[in-house]
């Protein structure tokens, strides 16, 4: 199956659990697809963790999800170490990291210590377990799904922005259109006789993930790019611009989404269409510059030419 079967399958199957959604849906699987790790950012019950569940369930290989709670420990999710009272080995006990896709609801719920303890498995994807004899490898393909409510809810906590950097992407999950909600009722007085099929395997993810690499990226397109992160640090209402992470990360999705749409390179319009995903999470915005990250993006985009 070729990548571009590969995510129309997908869909197909995502789509018997959530109405509409489209956008959200492809920007998860490019992320999977460029191996990276992806931020889902909006209010309670807007359906983040139903849609990573259903995605997880079209696939094979291993899933599991861990519950942001304020008592968190790093231990919880890495793993830890004990000493066996009969054969006073050591034991080493793995956390639900260990698996190829991991759902981490409600991340900023965790405390920030906890929070921090990510960053090794989210950057290097590996994990260093006190007490072990040296830094585990986490499982191939390893993509981690992190939901989180805007800060204004009760009982979050910002998340570092050296931890927000290390997810390729942060996609906004807006309330479902009207026309959405009607159709997600129907589904859902039909969603318990519903079966998710596996349609795609391991091999075929991380035979996508070295396909990318085959995808050209223009020049007219690179310099796209770098103008965009560019713009970004000379804005007057930006604290702190894009970083060559930021480049690196348009460059993957850009790929991405040109092989799952079956071209063989990336196109300006895919660019555009990564912007917000791509910068929202990267940028610091004065506080008092009376529009938001979002609104600076979408300003940039309308605003440079194109050549």
């Amino acid at each position: 199956m070729d990548a571009k079967s590969a995510w129309e399958a997908v869909l197909g199957e995502v789509r018997k659990h959530i109405a509409g959604k489209t956008d959200v849906i492809e920007l998860m699987f490019i992320a999977l697809v460029a191996n990276g790790h992806v931020l889902l950012e909006g209010m309670p019950g807007v359906a983040k963790t139903t849609m990573t569940k259903a995605l997880a369930d079209s696939m094979s290989g291993e899933f599991k999800r861990i519950q942001g709670t304020p008592d968190l420990t790093t231990p919880d999710i890495i793993g830890y170490t004990y000493m066996d009272e009969h054969t006073h080995n050591i034991v080493l006990k793995k956390g639900p990291i260990f698996t190829n896709l991991l759902l981490i609801d409600e991340l900023n719920r965790m405390p920030q210590r906890t929070i921090a303890g990510l960053l090794e498995a989210l950057e290097e994807r590996q994990v260093t377990i006190a007490g072990a004899d040296a830094s585990l490898p986490l499982m191939d393909p390893f993509i981690a799904y992190a939901t989180q409510n805007p800060i204004s809810v009760e009982g979050t906590v910002a998340i570092p922005k050296v931890l927000a950097d290390r997810f390729l992407m942060r996609i906004a999950v807006t309330y479902p259109t009207m026309g959405e909600e009607v159709e997600m009722l129907k589904l859902k007085e039909t969603e318990m006789k519903v079966v998710t099929n596996k349609v795609i395997g391991l091999e075929e993810i991380l035979r996508m993930q070295q396909d990318v690499e085959k995808i050209k990226m223009p020049p007219n397109v690179i310099d796209y790019v770098t103008r965009i992160v560019d713009a970004t640090r000379t804005d007057i209402h930006v604290i702190l611009g894009g970083s060559p992470r930021s480049e690196i990360s348009f460059m993957r999705c850009g790929k991405a989404r040109a092989l799952i749409q079956g071209r063989s390179e990336v196109t300006i319009d895919d660019i555009k269409f990564l912007a917000k995903p791509v910068l929202s999470h990267r940028l610091v915005v004065r506080s008092t510059g009376g529009i938001g990250v979002n609104g600076i993006i979408d300003g940039i985009i309308a605003t440079l030419p194109v050549k």
